[in-house]
């Protein structure tokens, strides 16, 4: 067993895992003192693996060639691709070494149940380990994480728990609520915590920080990295602040996110943004920003695009946050010369995104994309008052399943827009979301709607044209036509129509 066991805060309390760290960390530290275990990087020669945990780490170092071209970077940029690994992401070397480190410190007790607030990827990587090793896997994600990621943790046996992303992360509805209180309900229950696990940065130290330098024989001039909880900036930065000091870490940070330096660059109305596994309102324990050279803020609209061009130009299939990373690189790099290196960090796989950045639609409903009329329809570009929409019917705050379901059939309808106390849309309640809840035994018809609503439905600005309203209407069963009034957290979504496919096919028809 180890000396040192690792105890979450929430295991105490509902807290933000924001704690000041105790570790003493500094580029001329005695390693051999340490406290904690130790990993090593190094491959297996063995042509047959035991398991699949055995394939962690060690993931390929790939140049790319047209993007930095058509960017003028004079310099070599390689990706280190982490959506090799076997779950799929970066995420599995911590996850793999903080439920080993449990173990091997005696808190993980064989056939013991583990809980954790994710926004997947760990959450991938625990359940992938736990279906190998034989624990009970909960993990707790926001309600804006992709489908396709409960899916990947629900075939591997986990079970997936969705919070509210209206509530902040640390009220009892939050993600570290949920967590405190699953943990004091389930007996034995363990919180890793990779917010606060020390085990967190550690494996990046151990084993990505030492295959970078190693793939790259000893010369890196820049690695650009992001940062959810901040252990692999933190991780990578630290060994390489001790065996190459002349490295830059460059660090993308969401904006939206407080994550960045100086403070008063995360200045903004912004209180969303759809990059998964990045930033947050809070610092947390594990993120040493003291490595960090360079922080770079990014936002949708620089990211998402990017990342589809990384997937069409370079062949890459990786997820949204690449795109951050792959932006933050080209503003970093600019003024390095011919020879010199930047690695860039690409976290995960596109097999989390198929629904979302991956789809057109998808990207043109958030105005990530323009939405171009390829087959000539006449009424593409008349405003989407056209359709004669009128303010639908709404429900108010706090009714229950029943109530949704009343009106839903008197109306003859699928879904309602439900209205906050502000007087705009805080959600839409649909059939399919009641059926879920009854059949899962997950609510009562008495129960209120309002833990369930789907925040994300899908909507578009009243200013908005026919065309992108259909193009919408190809993947989904409605849209909600809105009137955004104010910005950040004032902002109000004012409801002015419900448009359905039967809608839009009745004005092509009336069209002609």
């Amino acid at each position: 067993m180890s000396n040192y066991q690792y105890r979450s805060p929430l295991n105490d309390a509902i807290c933000t895992p924001d704690k000041k760290p105790n570790c003493p960390w500094n580029p001329k530290i005695d390693r051999s003192k340490s406290i904690h275990t130790k990993q090593d990087w190094r491959k297996t020669n063995a042509k047959i693996l035991p398991d699949i945990l055995a394939a962690v780490g060690n993931t390929p170092l790939v140049k790319l060639n047209k993007i930095p071209q058509k960017e003028g970077l004079k310099c070599d940029v390689f990706v280190k691709c982490e959506y090799f690994n076997p779950g799929g992401s970066v995420k599995d070397r911590m996850a793999l070494r903080i439920l080993e480190d449990a173990e091997k410190s005696g808190i993980l007790k064989p056939g013991g149940t583990i809980i954790e607030p994710s926004s997947g990827n760990t959450g991938i990587g625990l359940a992938l380990a736990s279906a190998i090793k034989g624990y009970r896997c909960i993990i707790c994600i926001s309600e804006k994480i992709s489908k396709e990621k409960e899916y990947v943790m629900n075939a591997l046996g986990a079970e997936v728990i969705r919070c509210s992303v209206s509530a902040s992360s640390y009220s009892p509805e939050g993600l570290f609520g949920t967590v405190h209180r699953l943990s004091k309900e389930i007996p034995g229950a363990v919180i890793f915590d990779q917010f606060s696990n020390p085990g967190n940065p550690l494996t990046h130290y151990d084993t990505t920080a030492e295959e970078i330098f190693d793939q790259c024989d000893g010369k890196v001039d820049m690695i650009v990295m992001g940062a959810g909880t901040g252990g692999t900036v933190t991780g990578v930065g630290r060994r390489f602040k001790e065996i190459s000091p002349q490295t830059k870490i460059i660090c993308a940070d969401p904006i939206g996110s407080s994550f960045a330096l100086p403070e008063s660059i995360n200045k903004t109305d912004v209180t969303f943004w759809e990059i998964e596994g990045m930033g947050y309102e809070f610092i947390p324990t594990v993120l040493d920003r003291n490595v960090i050279d360079q922080w770079i803020k990014v936002g949708d609209k620089d990211a998402l695009p990017m990342a589809r061009r990384l997937i069409k130009d370079e062949g890459l299939l990786i997820g949204a946050s690449s795109g951050a990373m792959m932006w933050a690189t080209i503003q970093a790099a600019k003024d390095l010369k011919k020879g010199q290196r930047v690695v860039v960090v690409l976290p995960d796989s596109i097999r989390n995104y198929l629904t979302k950045f991956a789809c057109d639609q998808w990207m043109e409903e958030r105005g990530l994309k323009p939405a171009v009329n390829v087959n000539n329809h006449s009424w593409w570009d008349q405003n989407v008052s056209a359709l004669e929409i009128s303010v639908p019917q709404t429900l108010p705050p706090n009714s229950s399943y029943e109530k949704a379901f009343d009106a839903m059939k008197k109306l003859k309808v699928d879904q309602l827009p439900v209205l906050g106390e502000n007087g705009g849309v805080d959600g839409v309640v649909s059939m399919q979301i009641i059926v879920n809840k009854l059949v899962s035994r997950k609510a009562k018809l008495s129960d209120k709607v309002t833990d369930s609503l789907d925040r994300l439905f899908p909507r578009v600005e009243k200013t908005a044209n026919v065309g992108l309203v259909a193009r919408i209407l190809e993947r989904e069963h409605y849209v909600i036509v809105v009137d955004t009034q104010g910005s950040g957290p004032s902002k109000v979504l004012k409801p002015m129509g419900l448009i359905t496919p039967t809608d839009l096919v009745q004005f092509i028809q009336k069209s002609g």
